[in-house]
């Protein structure tokens, strides 16, 4: 369970464990991927110099520091390392970052569920939009793509609305994501290559073929596309071209911590954060978990049936520790931190959390459990960040979203494939959410041909004066949250402090202040319960809404309203 901002109300229930099968404890890392080397963090307390002197001495190579936080990335041949190096001097902990030689065999895209399957594909193709999406005139004075936008429309991130007052000018956000695509001609303009960074480094095992020598991808490039979609809902440029932001003047800064495959690994996150505190951004974007827990514990009594080694306990509480510190960090140096809630369609207020996926990675080895709330998804239930759930285009939360009283702040456009049930517009690529994405991404993936023309009416690409981009349509808190990091964005230009140098700082707690007292309060539904049976849902997807019209489990204090945000 995570702290509320000001205005999100607590709720103080008793809360009733019922009765399960027994915790096993398996006292070894038995784990086959245990015995073998890799990528380690080692948490510190004393200097550099001295947990270098440890880590050596248990056999380790120190790769990088985070001398910020105390933390290190170790390699080491010998899967007890970890074992010896906690005994040295000044260790706090260690934990594996990652395996070397797992295979990808078996392993699921992170983000497939937001790229729609083919057999949902196929039904949009038999309600006849097999083509490209018709474009609807778009209004004076925006973006020609702007009418397929409902998403703008929605939060008033509109010329007559938000962009009269404020459009991100003199903002710097950052994408914590898979990269982000600088040659795409709505993110150009915007794009910061000079402070942009690239904290992954290529995994053959799970990432594929590294595309260059080092494995190391430059800061200005997405393999997966994901980064891209998120960045151009925060800030695609007003450029008479493609689509608009929510804000199409703020600055885009890389702060990648994404694998190719979508992994996101602890070092690398944990890098990522304190660099975005380190070279003061204004926000962040954090459409993820970190691998390879979906929730974190920190003690086997948060189990309450389930299988957990003390290998797997040890590192489930170095994820807390690290995040967690990282968080407060970047927080405590003025980063507005946004993060997606998830998409398990899991009510993250009920006293236990069912979890079939994790650990994650390597891959193939997750265990079921049920957990304890006090488990955290991170970083969205880092007590600093603002978690955002999602809406479809009918203001209805998304069936796939997470939500709960207490956990959601905010919700935001993410797109529901399922919305307006009984109607035309039921099961098409319209009710998602149409952002910016690489060509190449998307002819590797099968969305365009090999002349980077769409296959079907799940993407666009617009082409005008010899310069082509290309669109794509995707559904998730993934694509929520962007829009409340865009609107945050809005609000530190309109409210913030001049800093001199054209650009603004403004405290996070007083852009989440605005955030949610200016958020379009929505209801919960008649009889409190959002029914998806008819959508073809069955009944364990089925949200059960507490709270009040004002703020609630489903919404949080409303949709975020970019226009009344900067009024």
């Amino acid at each position: 369970m995570k702290k509320k901002f000001p205005l999100a109300a607590c709720l103080a229930a008793a809360m009733v464990l019922s009765a399960g099968p027994a915790v096993t404890v398996v006292t070894s890392a038995a784990a086959a991927s245990t015995a073998a080397g890799g990528k380690f963090v080692v948490s510190f307390s004393g200097t550099p110099e001295a947990a270098t002197a440890a880590i050596e001495a248990a056999g380790g190579t120190v790769e990088d520091v985070i001398s910020q936080i105390g933390v290190a990335l170790v390699t080491a041949a010998d899967g007890e390392f970890m074992d010896e190096v906690r005994s040295g001097s000044g260790i706090r902990g260690a934990a594996r970052n990652h395996s070397v030689g797992v295979s990808r065999q078996g392993m699921p895209h992170h983000y497939a569920g937001e790229r729609l399957d083919a057999t949902d594909r196929a039904q949009a193709r038999s309600a006849g939009v097999a083509g490209n999406p018709s474009t609807s005139s778009p209004g004076p004075h925006a973006e020609p793509l702007s009418g397929l936008q409902w998403d703008m429309e929605m939060i008033g991130a509109t010329p007559d609305g938000a962009w009269d007052e404020a459009t991100g000018k003199g903002v710097d956000v950052g994408i914590m994501d898979t990269g982000i695509d600088a040659s795409h001609p709505d993110i150009a303009p915007n794009f910061d290559a000079e402070r942009s960074r690239n904290f992954t480094t290529d995994i053959p095992d799970i990432d594929g073929p590294c595309e260059y020598t080092d494995c190391k991808d430059p800061a200005d490039v997405d393999n997966d596309g994901h980064g891209t979609h998120v960045a151009g809902i925060v800030a695609a440029a007003d450029n008479d071209f493609g689509i608009g932001g929510v804000a199409p003047e703020a600055t885009l800064v890389n702060v990648r911590a994404g694998q190719d495959s979508g992994y996101f690994f602890l070092y690398e996150t944990v890098k990522a954060l304190v660099y975005a505190g380190d070279i003061d951004l204004d926000v962040v974007n954090m459409s993820f978990y970190t691998d390879p827990w979906l929730y974190n514990c920190t003690s086997r009594d948060e189990y309450v049936s389930g299988t957990v080694s003390d290998a797997q306990l040890t590192e489930q509480r170095l994820i807390s520790e690290l995040v967690l510190g990282a968080v407060k960090y970047a927080s405590d140096r003025g980063v507005t931190l946004v993060a997606a809630a998830g998409n398990e369609h899991t009510d993250l207020a009920a006293p236990t959390r069912s979890d079939a996926t994790s650990p994650d990675y390597p891959p193939n080895t997750a265990q079921p459990r049920v957990v304890k709330n006090t488990c955290l998804d991170l970083p969205s239930e880092a007590p600093e960040v603002i978690s955002v759930s999602s809406v479809g285009p009918s203001g209805t939360k998304a069936d796939y979203s997470n939500y709960g009283f207490g956990e959601v702040e905010v919700a935001a456009p993410g797109g529901w494939f399922k919305d307006y049930f009984g109607t035309p517009q039921f099961q098409t690529p319209g009710n998602l959410i149409l952002s910016s994405y690489p060509l190449q991404a998307a002819i590797e993936q099968g969305l365009a041909d090999a002349a980077g023309n769409p296959v079907d009416g799940f993407s666009i690409k617009h082409c005008d004066d010899g310069k082509c981009g290309f669109y794509t349509y995707l559904q998730g808190t993934s694509m929520a949250s962007p829009h409340a990091v865009g609107v945050a964005a809005l609000i530190i230009q309109e409210r913030g402090k001049s800093t001199g140098d054209g650009g603004y700082a403004l405290d996070p707690e007083a852009v989440a202040r605005v955030m949610l007292g200016t958020a379009d309060d929505r209801a919960c539904p008649v009889g409190g319960v959002e029914d998806y049976t008819d959508e073809g849902r069955t009944t364990d997807w089925n949200a059960t809404c507490e709270g009040t019209a004002e703020n609630n489990g489903l919404y949080g204090e409303g949709i975020v309203d970019a226009e009344e945000a900067v009024s």
